[in-house]
C-alpha cells in the first residue's frame, strides 16, 4: 500500500511540473475541405490525436478540441471551426481561457506553398509569409512570436490559380510525400516540446530526401 502511494504522489507531481501545450491545426471546417492542400494543418492533428488516443470531445471557442498527454506534457489539440482565415478568433480565446503562454506554449501548424509537398519548416516566430491564416492569428495575438511548423504542399504551378491550388487535393507523387510530410510534422511537434525550437529547426528544416 505504501509503495502504491509513493507512486502516485510521483505520478501526481510529474504532471504538476509538465507544461501544458496548445498545438493548433489549421485548416477549413467542412468535409469538402478534407484531404486539401489548405487543410494539412488539419491532417497533422488529427494524426496526432490518432498516436495520443485523444479525441475532439469539446466545440468551443469556436473550435473542435480534444485534451491529452503527449509524454510529461499536458496538450490541447485544436482545429479552428472558422474558417481559415480567421483561424487566431479561435487560437487566441483557448489560450486566453487555459492559460497558455502563446510565446512558449503555442504550436501551430499550416501550409506552406512555397515548399515541395512532405518538406517541413519549423520557426520560432516570423511573419505570416502570405498564409492567411497565420495572418489572423499574428493580429489576434498581437504578436508573431509563437512556434510554427509549416508543412509543404508544392508550389503552384504557374497556369493554376492559388485558391484552386491550394483548395486542391494530392496527387500522384504529392499523395505520398506529404504522407511522409505528416509524419515529419508530429515528430517536429514532439521535438519543439521535449529539446525545444532550435533543436526541431536543427533536425527538420531540410528536405525531406536528406
Amino acid at each position: 500500500m505504501l509503495q502504491l502511494l509513493r507512486k502516485l504522489f510521483v505520478k501526481e507531481k510529474e504532471e504538476e511540473t509538465g507544461k501544458m501545450y496548445v498545438i493548433a491545426g489549421l485548416g477549413n471546417p467542412e468535409k469538402k475541405y478534407f484531404g486539401t492542400r489548405h487543410n494539412v494543418g488539419f491532417a497533422v492533428v488529427d494524426a496526432l490525436a490518432d498516436k495520443y488516443g485523444i479525441e475532439f470531445t469539446e466545440t468551443k471557442f469556436k473550435a473542435a478540441y480534444g485534451k491529452g498527454r503527449i509524454g510529461a506534457d499536458r496538450v490541447i489539440l485544436v482545429k479552428p471551426l472558422t474558417y481559415m482565415n480567421l483561424s487566431g478568433e479561435a487560437i487566441r480565446p483557448i489560450c486566453d481561457y487555459f492559460k497558455i503562454d502563446s510565446k512558449e506554449e503555442l504550436i501551430v501548424i499550416s501550409d506552406d506553398v512555397e515548399l515541395d509537398a512532405g518538406n517541413i519548416r519549423v520557426r520560432p516566430k516570423g511573419s505570416a509569409g502570405g498564409h492567411n491564416g497565420l495572418k489572423n492569428i499574428i493580429a489576434q495575438l498581437g504578436h508573431s512570436e509563437f512556434n510554427r511548423v509549416r508543412v509543404g504542399v508544392g508550389k503552384k504551378p504557374k497556369e493554376w490559380d492559388m485558391v484552386d491550388w491550394v483548395l486542391g487535393h494530392f496527387e500522384g507523387e504529392d499523395a505520398v510525400n506529404i504522407k511522409e510530410g505528416i509524419d515529419r510534422a508530429i515528430l517536429a511537434v514532439e521535438e519543439i516540446m521535449t529539446a525545444g525550437v532550435d533543436s526541431a529547426m536543427n533536425k527538420y528544416n531540410t528536405k525531406k530526401k536528406d
